[in-house]
C-alpha cells in the first residue's frame, strides 16, 4: 500500500544483539515494544479514544494514523530507528498453519482487502511499511494470526455445505500460554494435550494435540460463549428472521454479533469489573449475564474434551477476564472433573511475537511463505 513516509527518528549507535520492533494493534490501542534478542527494552500501549477514531469510518482508515503514532513513540523515547526485523500483529486473510510468516506483496493486498476488518489487519501493513524503510534488509514477519487454521477434517464441517466452520481465535496467546505452561511443566507444548480458553472481549476455546489447535471456535463472526462484545453462537432461524426484517442493515446485524453484541448489547458495557461491581450492589440482572457467560464459557470448555476424547493433561485459562477471581472460581466450579485447571490472567503477545521473530533472525526456525 503507498503511503509517503515522515522522516525517520534519529540514528543512534544501536545496541549489540537482534533489534525487534513489534507492532500490535487492538481495536482501542496500538501496543509497541522494542527487544534485544529475548530483552524488552520498552514496552508501551498507545490509548485511542473514542474521539480519536471518531473521523475513521472504517478500520483501514486508521492505517496512516497508527503509523505515525508508532513513529513519533520511536522519537519521544529516543529509540533508534534500526532494527534486524519488525513484526506484527497478523490479520484476518485467509486460512492458514500456524508459524511466523515474511510478510510478501499478497499478504499486503490481501490483508488490506480483507472481508473481515479488524484492528489486527493494521498490523502486517504498518510493519511492512517500516521495515521498507530500513537501509540494513530488515524483514516483515507476522506470526500466529488470529485466522490459523489447524482443524481436524471433521471439525471443518457444519450442517450447511455453504458455511464450513472456520477457526478465528487467539492463536498468538494461546500457543504463548501453552509453551509457557509446558516449560513450567518441564516439557515441550508438543508433548501436551491441552484445552486453552482465552477470556477477551471474545472468548475462544480451543482443543491442542500435540502441538496443533485441532478445533477452534470462530471466536469473531459468532460461535462458542457469548462475551463481553461478540454474541457467540445465535438461533440460526430467528437470526434469519432479523435479517430480512428490514429493521437493521447488514452493517448494523454484524455489529449485533460482534462489536455491540454480548453483555455490551444486554447491559451497555463492556466493563467485566464494573458488572461484577453491579452484581455484587445487587443487581439481579448483572448477575444472571455474567453467570450465563461462565456458563456457556464451561460448556465450550467441556466439548473440547470430547474432541480430545477425555485425555486432557490441562486446562489453561488466559486473558484478561481471568483476574477476575468470580469468573476463575465460576469456570473452576464446573469445569476441574476434566482435568488440573491453571490460570495465566493477561496475555503473552508481545513477548510472543518478539520471540517468535527472534527465533527466525537466529535460525531456529524458518520462515512460512505466504501464498
Amino acid at each position: 500500500m503507498p503511503f509517503t513516509p515522515s522522516a525517520p527518528p534519529q540514528h543512534h549507535v544501536p545496541q549489540p544483539g537482534y533489534r525487534i520492533l513489534v507492532i500490535n494493534p487492538g481495536s482501542t490501542s496500538t501496543k509497541v515494544a522494542v527487544y534485544v534478542d529475548s530483552t524488552p527494552l520498552l514496552v508501551s500501549t498507545i490509548r485511542h479514544s473514542p474521539e480519536e477514531l471518531a473521523p475513521f469510518k472504517h478500520i483501514t482508515d486508521q492505517h496512516d494514523f497508527r503509523r505515525e503514532l508508532v513513529m513519533n513513540w520511536l522519537r519521544d523515547n529516543d529509540i533508534p530507528f534500526c532494527f534486524d526485523a519488525i513484526i506484527g500483529r497478523g490479520g484476518l486473510t485467509k486460512p492458514i498453519p500456524g508459524g511466523v510468516y515474511r510478510v510478501n506483496r499478497k499478504m499486503v493486498y490481501d490483508t488490506a482487502y480483507a472481508l473481515r476488518k479488524h484492528a489486527c489487519n493494521l498490523g502486517c501493513l504498518i510493519a511492512a511499511e517500516l521495515a521498507a524503510m530500513q537501509k540494513n534488509g530488515c524483514r516483515a514477519y507476522i506470526a500466529d494470526p488470529a485466522v490459523v487454521d489447524e482443524l481436524l477434517p471433521e471439525a471443518r464441517i457444519s450442517g450447511s455445505p455453504l458455511m464450513p466452520r472456520l477457526s478465528i481465535w487467539h492463536a498468538l496467546n494461546q500457543r504463548a500460554i501453552a509453551r509457557r505452561h509446558a516449560k513450567a511443566m518441564g516439557c515441550r507444548y508438543e508433548d501436551l494435550r491441552l484445552i486453552i480458553c482465552h477470556l477477551g472481549g471474545g472468548i475462544s476455546v480451543a482443543a491442542h494435540e500435540y502441538g496443533r489447535a485441532v478445533d477452534a471456535n470462530n471466536a469473531l463472526d459468532g460461535e462458542g460463549p457469548l462475551s463481553p462484545e461478540r454474541a457467540g453462537t445465535l438461533p440460526a432461524a430467528d437470526l434469519i428472521h432479523l435479517c430480512f426484517s428490514g429493521r437493521y442493515t447488514e452493517d448494523q446485524l454484524k455489529r449485533r454479533v460482534a462489536g455491540k453484541a454480548g453483555l455490551m448489547a444486554h447491559l451497555g458495557t463492556t466493563d467485566v469489573k464494573r458488572i461484577i461491581d453491579m452484581m455484587h450492589e445487587g443487581n439481579k440482572r448483572a448477575e444472571l449475564l455474567i453467570n450465563a457467560m461462565i456458563y456457556h464459557t464451561a460448556k465450550s470448555i467441556a466439548a473440547e474434551g470430547a474432541v480430545l476424547r477425555g485425555k486432557v493433561d490441562a486446562v489453561l485459562i488466559t486473558g484478561g477476564m481471568a483476574y477476575s477471581d468470580y469468573i476463575v472460581s465460576g469456570l473452576k466450579e464446573r469445569i476441574s472433573y476434566l482435568a488440573p485447571v491453571y490460570i495465566y490472567p493477561g496475555e503473552d503477545e508481545m513477548e510472543a511475537l518478539a520471540q517468535n521473530a527472534l527465533a527466525v533472525l537466529k535460525g531456529e526456525q524458518e520462515a512460512r511463505e505466504y501464498e
